[in-house]
């Protein structure tokens, strides 16, 4: 990995591959390994550019930990832009993002529409939060706050991971507890703040003209399939897959069907 300068910002970044880019953008509260077996399937015919956002994986969080603090999902989008002008970049790009990333997916669509190829929408809702989930965020960040990461991995890992993975598969159980206690305490706080107060974008999705695919996983409890299929029916032409054996983190507990859908529609709709 290597970590790039966006001027406000410093992002660890894993860059592989030559060509056309696909941008993976990882979800709450992990990092850029949740996308290890797209990395390694996608890297050989395109450039794959996985970003550990500000404060997760190995990179430093851009607000300094205290209460209230928040990393809006513009934000995000903002710096995810800088990351690709620091690294060249250039040319539109596949921006595949789950759950959180697929919130920051709405922003980064809006702000730089210009710079889409085409849009991949993981285990993800254009919905904002309930009044009640956004302070359940707010208590979830003071504690976080306060205590480390323990109260993310107890608040999140039975929801990131369908019941199969997490009765008979312990090395991704695992594999995700250890990414969840790499979230800086600052980081995890202005992202949890940052998602109470993202905007609804249903409105949004029947102006997108871009190429769009929605993945979910067939056990996903976060961003259930039947809530994706209505995201799916309100952007013209996009296409729903529902991949088997799978909760939230889709790309990570069946990646080989994950990387079926994602490849047949990379060469179906831009050739790649």
């Amino acid at each position: 990995m290597k970590t790039i300068s966006t001027g406000d910002v410093e992002m660890a970044v894993e860059d592989r591959g030559s060509g056309p880019v696909l941008l993976l953008v990882h979800g709450f509260p992990l990092d850029h390994t949740m996308w290890e077996g797209q990395i390694a399937e996608f890297s050989p015919r395109c450039r794959t550019i996985a970003p550990d956002l500000p404060g997760f994986g190995r990179s430093p969080p851009a607000r300094a930990p205290q209460p209230n603090a928040k990393l809006t999902m513009a934000e995000y989008a903002e710096h995810l832009e800088r990351l690709l002008g620091a690294l060249g970049a250039s040319g539109p790009i596949v921006y595949c993002g789950l759950s959180m990333g697929g919130y920051i997916a709405w922003q980064f669509w809006r702000k730089f529409a210009s710079r889409l190829a085409a849009l991949v929408l993981c285990d993800t809702r254009a919905i904002a939060d309930t009044p009640q989930v956004a302070a359940g965020r707010a208590e979830l960040a003071a504690r976080v706050l306060a205590e480390g990461p323990d109260p993310l991995v107890a608040a999140m890992l039975t929801k990131l991971l369908g019941p199969d993975t997490f009765a008979q598969r312990p090395q991704f159980v695992e594999q995700v507890r250890q990414m969840i206690g790499r979230a800086t305490p600052a980081g995890a706080a202005a992202a949890l703040g940052g998602m109470a107060d993202r905007p609804d974008v249903t409105e949004w999705l029947g102006q997108i003209k871009l190429p769009t695919l929605l993945i979910c996983g067939e056990h996903d409890v976060i961003s259930p399939a039947d809530e994706m299929r209505g995201i799916a029916g309100r952007i013209p032409g996009a296409q729903m897959e529902v991949i088997p054996a799978a909760g939230h983190m889709s790309p990570l507990e069946n990646a080989a069907g994950f990387n079926a859908v994602l490849s047949e529609f990379l060469k179906r709709r831009l050739g790649w």
